[in-house]
């Protein structure tokens, strides 16, 4: 819905709340042969205004909220928890949601993901295999475009090839390479949301370098490619209309109530509804819609809604070298390394380890950022510039119930709702985790002669912005918010879409696999339409 108006749709299927990666793909999958309509807090981005948004993500006064406009009463938080999470870094209200500032990193999770329990001896399993997940897995990766290679010896079974070639090894690749095949350790190419050939009506990449927060081409995947095709197939998205409960019965939800910019509540009547707003305003809008028959929040007869929240961890390491690394010339990453992955057990988390294409200052930010001119500015560049290189890590947290988003009793947003609280805590188990791939980082650093200069350890993790796990799906309603096939235990028409279902936390990328459960859910609406 491009112009003012944001009124209700009469004869609706089913209300899609949220238009990010999981409600794109969904409101794609549906609108085929039924009505859809789409809900989204944010506004929309037009495709010309991306190259302002670049040239504000290259300023060193901006930080990643400040390009996607992300603060202020509208996006309102508290972070109550045993460690601080800085929520606004992590998001994007509006169409498109996070994948507007994601880097685009594509893993399937291993098999072992899905039986951490049974294999690991930690955590519970998921109420499904990777085996019920690997043809929505295929399809997820043809339809946000990947490009990859079937080089990872560790990596779990595929039935066919990625649906582009891989990106070339960067500079710095070759260098840990070199290290990395002395030290017996194996790299591999990384799958990439982004095209690295024409796909659809997408060029291919061409080397921006700013991924993350800004892809101004078009070439790297973002939710509004389905979003639009789902307008093409006659759905209606409406923008800036931020839902601030849903109205039931004891068994079906009845209604979408949403807001409007002037400031009137609006209903949203459907026979099916899907709630795609990610790990944090889920769970937010389930409690916001508590009622007589749900006096603990909507879906949450377990008690479970807003528990069991997650993030993956960041373990890092860098330095300098005396030669050139090329750095900054590649926006993302193309090389990782999971040979470490499948040892997990109740000890160690799994952890993939990565190799950075990014790490050190850039010429712009030290340009811009500096008070000299000339031959001085040239000459620090000269020093400062192009030999830096770093490594990451990606750990798995536990689920833990004390880690959790509740309602803020104090503070509320734009709407006098109640702001999400997020209370994180991590356990011991990842910070081993954390100290075991530093261990690695620092011997490939070693191996290369490389100065290290910076770490990040367990005493100043922080998170990857991988909100999961807070309505976990389940087999027993007791234990869980919704099914198998995202379903809520407790309403027979509305579904939950988002990395929120996720029981364990693995160590990939989500993206791929909410996009996998995406379809999944999709199919399962489709059939209770029939």
């Amino acid at each position: 819905m491009v112009g003012g108006d944001r009124s209700p749709v009469d004869g609706i299927d089913v209300c899609v709340i949220g238009a990010g990666p999981a409600g794109g793909l969904i409101a794609d999958r549906l609108a085929d042969d039924h009505e859809v309509v789409v809900l989204d807090a944010g506004p929309r981005f037009e495709p010309g205004d991306r190259l302002k948004r670049q040239e504000r993500a290259i300023r060193p006064a901006y930080d990643r909220p400040d390009v996607w406009d992300v603060g202020g009463q509208r996006d309102a938080h508290s972070a109550s928890g045993e460690w601080f999470y800085p929520l606004n870094h992590a998001r994007v209200k509006g169409i498109g949601g996070s994948t507007l500032h994601w880097q685009g990193m594509v893993m399937r999770l291993h098999e072992d993901d899905f039986n951490s329990g049974s294999t690991r001896g930690i955590g519970p399993d998921w109420p499904i295999e990777y085996d019920d997940l690997r043809p929505y897995y295929a399809t997820a990766e043809r339809e946000l475009g990947v490009a990859g290679a079937s080089d990872n010896p560790y990596a779990p079974p595929r039935e066919e090839p990625h649906p582009m070639p891989a990106f070339e090894p960067s500079y710095s690749d070759s260098l840990f390479a070199e290290a990395c095949e002395e030290l017996g350790i194996d790299m591999h190419s990384v799958p990439n949301a982004r095209n690295s050939e024409p796909y659809g009506d997408r060029s291919a990449c061409v080397g921006y370098g700013t991924c993350q927060p800004v892809c101004p081409s078009g070439a790297k995947y973002d939710a509004t490619v389905h979003v639009k095709r789902a307008e093409s197939k006659g759905a209606t998205v409406i923008d800036r209309a931020p839902v601030q409960s849903l109205a039931h019965d004891a068994d079906r939800v009845t209604a979408a109530i949403y807001a409007t910019p002037d400031g009137e509540k609006r209903r949203q009547a459907a026979d099916a509804f899907v709630v795609a707003c990610g790990g944090v305003e889920t769970p937010r809008l389930l409690l916001l819609s508590d009622s007589e028959h749900y006096p603990d929040g909507l879906a949450n007869s377990s008690g479970l809604v807003g528990k069991f929240f997650m993030d993956h961890l960041f373990a890092g390491m860098g330095g300098v070298l005396d030669e050139p690394t090329r750095q900054n010339h590649v926006g993302f990453l193309t090389s990782g390394c999971h040979q470490f992955y499948d040892e997990a057990d109740e000890e160690i988390a799994p952890f993939k380890l990565e190799f950075f294409n990014y790490d050190g200052p850039s010429p712009v930010g030290m340009a811009l950022s500096g008070d000299d001119w000339g031959d001085a500015l040239l000459e620090r560049l000269r020093e400062e510039y192009g030999n830096h290189i770093g490594m990451g890590a990606l750990v798995e947290q536990l689920p833990q119930a004390e880690s959790r988003v509740e309602l803020d009793p104090e503070q509320t947003d734009d709407h006098g709702n109640p702001v999400p609280d997020v209370r994180w805590t991590v356990d011991d188990r990842a910070l081993r985790t954390i100290e075991r791939a530093n261990e690695i980082q620092r011997t490939i650093l070693e191996e290369l002669d490389a100065e290290i200069t910076w770490q990040v350890g367990p005493e100043d993790t922080g998170p990857a912005y991988h909100h999961m796990g807070t309505t976990r799906m389940g087999e027993d309603p007791t234990e869980s918010v919704v099914n198998a096939n995202l379903r809520t235990h407790d309403l027979e028409n509305c579904w939950i879409a988002s990395s929120s279902v996720f029981p364990t936390a693995g160590a990939m990328n989500p993206t791929l696999t909410i996009a996998a459960l995406a379809l999944r859910a999709a199919d399962d609406v489709g059939a209770s339409l029939q």
